[in-house]
């Protein structure tokens, strides 16, 4: 599967032929320089190793350094691997937004918004424990029982509590390019993908 690194601009909407209003995600995708290309032989598996974002060299670490610059580049701060370009590329190629084409169908994975730690009504949806009758003091958002007290007197691993939220890899799948700008090296994305503004993406075709 063929693909990009890329970063999420932001949201806007567009309105299609036919006057309807379809929200967007705006995508910039690329363009990427190629830092490694393995092979069944060398590595076990074919693949190419595609870099994005420019990062200073002293955050960078000497390996990594060393690394971008058998690719004739500086370093980055995104790499990603595909296994499966329509074309073969070698060290040091800028891949460009232009193997994406409108109309195509893609997979992207971002990284989700983080919420903090979160109660079980918002992290999992829970209806919480009833009214604020019966004897009832602030249980509204309560989880409410977790298993029995006398057998097996402990709670089942797995077991829906609060805890930490978001900040975790989602990938969302068969999305349409709408419109595509080469010369701005941007995606135009019906509907919504996972992250904040300015997060890093792997879009896959």
């Amino acid at each position: 599967m063929s693909g990009l690194i890329g970063k999420k601009i932001g949201m806007t909407s567009v309105f299609s032929v036919e006057g309807k209003n379809i929200p967007c995600t705006v995508i910039e995708a690329g363009p990427c320089v190629v830092t490694q290309v393995k092979t069944v032989e060398k590595d076990g598996y074919a693949s190419v190793q595609i870099a994005y974002g420019e990062k200073k060299e002293k955050t960078a670490g000497m390996p990594l350094v060393g690394h971008f610059k058998k690719a004739g580049t500086t370093p980055k701060a995104k790499v990603a691997e595909f296994k499966s370009f329509e074309q073969e590329f070698n060290l040091g190629d800028i891949i460009t937004v232009d193997i994406f084409a409108d109309d195509d169908w893609v997979d992207v994975t971002g990284i989700s918004k983080g919420k903090g730690f979160q109660g079980v009504v918002k992290r999992h949806g829970f209806a919480g424990v009833g009214g604020q009758t019966h004897g009832q003091h602030n249980r509204l958002r309560a989880p409410g029982s977790l298993g029995a007290s006398s057998y097996p007197s402990r709670v089942f691993r797995g077991k829906k509590l609060g805890g930490r939220m978001g900040g975790e890899q989602v990938k969302v799948m068969n999305l349409r390019v709408l419109k595509k700008f080469p010369e701005s090296n941007l995606l135009l994305v019906k509907g919504s993908i996972p992250g904040a503004k300015g997060s890093y993406l792997l879009i896959e075709n």
